[in-house]
């Protein structure tokens, strides 16, 4: 390492993300104490890219250089009330579940949150995470600002206001190391989920916006192969109305807590059977005292314009036979529009179309290409922190401020400082 000596950091045998599909470059990973050791990181290394919960199953956080974990800054929450609406400024290195449980103590809550708590809140955001529902947007669309630290080592607060915030907040690391993140959030509030089972095909796609939009957080999954959407996940807000009966459309109510992968026992999934409960213990689909050292699995992920959904879920099911075998589910969201360049969400009300893969890495990246192949004229957008094979063209037509973002990461880290491969891929379709 070619660091300070101030902040402590390790050499030993190179790090995995969370899956093991991706073994880091970097032989160093440092934890700075404070934002003056992140600084002097950043000023006196050639590459520093940061790295979060290690949940991302791309290359987006590897760098030939120095890696650096967040984790021991201070995990500083502070709540501002004085706007229109509460906001909070949380640590980046901080992780969901502790942020909600942070905000539950002062009567708040997060608009929304991902199925998985355990990511941590800068990584999810610059990488475009989302959850689910027809009126919520990524996580991404609830910051109002970020702290990092820049390519000259100085720290910068970046507002919504600024004219390169729409480039930052969804930033895939190319600006600097984010370190604080302010978001809005809301009065606590209490949510119930109920499962339902082998919803039709064809009521779905011939009511898809309806079901989508039929409570606070609704959830698909399916493997593509049958005749039926295996379970719909249907998240209510207390305070709205009830949600729709699914039987409507043909589905059933599950009569016990069900797994999202059928045989699977549901020890780590939230609460079910309409039963309320916190926002917070809800709306992911995995408890936060349930932590898995490792997944076994890969996962991508494509984001198209709701009015291409049926479409594309049709162009998926006719790859049902090839798809399935490798599945361990598959899940089907809305998501609301939002304005960072570069969110899989931004501009447009989006179907996302989540891939739960096996871990068969051979057998997966040979049949991306075909799935994608069937998604690109439907402009499909892919998830940064998610494996794809898309090329530079496809993602250039796809994301229509790329050269947008480009132009302020060259303006940001001309030296770049925080590039990498991932980066030089992406940032290549600008050109």
């Amino acid at each position: 390492m070619t660091g300070s000596g101030r902040s402590p950091g390790s050499t030993a045998p190179r790090r995995r993300n969370w899956a093991g599909n991706l073994e880091y470059r970097s032989a160093t990973l440092a934890h700075p104490r404070d934002v003056a050791e992140l600084a002097e990181l950043v000023r006196r290394n050639r590459r520093v890219k940061a790295l979060g919960s290690r949940h991302s199953f791309s290359d987006v956080a590897d760098t030939d250089g120095v890696q650096v974990s967040l984790d021991r800054l201070p995990a500083h929450v502070v709540v501002d009330r004085s706007g229109a609406a509460p906001a909070v400024a949380c640590a980046a290195g901080m992780t969901y579940d502790q942020l909600s449980d942070a905000l539950r103590g002062q009567g708040l809550a997060l608009p929304n949150l991902a199925s998985l708590p355990h990511i941590s809140v800068g990584g999810a955001i610059q990488t475009g995470t989302h959850g689910s529902g027809a009126g919520n947007p990524a996580l991404s669309g609830t910051v109002s600002a970020v702290e990092l630290v820049d390519a000259t080592g100085r720290s910068v607060l970046v507002r919504d206001d600024s004219p390169d915030f729409g480039a930052v907040v969804v930033g895939l690391g190319a600006f600097g190391i984010v370190h604080r993140v302010t978001q809005r959030c809301v009065p606590a509030f209490e949510v119930a989920q109920r499962v339902w089972e082998d919803l039709p095909w064809d009521a779905l796609l011939a009511d898809l916006r309806a079901v989508t939009d039929s409570a606070y957080s609704v959830s698909l999954f399916t493997r593509f192969d049958s005749e039926t959407v295996d379970q719909v996940w249907v998240k209510r807000r207390m305070a709205d109305p009830p949600a729709p009966d699914l039987t409507e459309w043909g589905a059933r109510a599950a009569t016990s807590v069900r797994h999202m992968l059928p045989g699977t026992p549901p020890d780590n999934v939230t609460e079910q059977l309409d039963r309320p409960g916190p926002s917070s213990e809800r709306l992911p689909h995995f408890r936060p005292e349930f932590r898995p050292g490792r997944g076994d699995e890969l996962q991508s992920e494509y984001l198209v314009d709701v009015e291409h959904g049926v479409h594309a879920i049709a162009e998926l099911r006719a790859l049902g036979d090839e798809i399935a075998p490798l599945l361990h589910t598959a899940e089907i969201r809305r998501v609301a529009p939002d304005t960072a360049w570069l969110s899989p969400s931004g501009a447009r009300d989006s179907l996302a179309l989540h891939f739960t893969w096996q871990s068969r890495s051979r057998e997966v990246a040979a049949l991306l290409p075909r799935l994608e192949a069937r998604l690109i004229a439907l402009e499909a957008r892919p998830h940064w922190g998610k494996i794809f094979t898309m090329g530079a063209a496809d993602l250039g037509r796809a994301y229509p401020r790329l050269g947008d973002f480009a132009a302020a990461v060259e303006r940001w880290d001309p030296e770049r400082r925080f590039a990498n491969p991932f980066l030089d891929r992406v940032l290549g379709a600008a050109g």
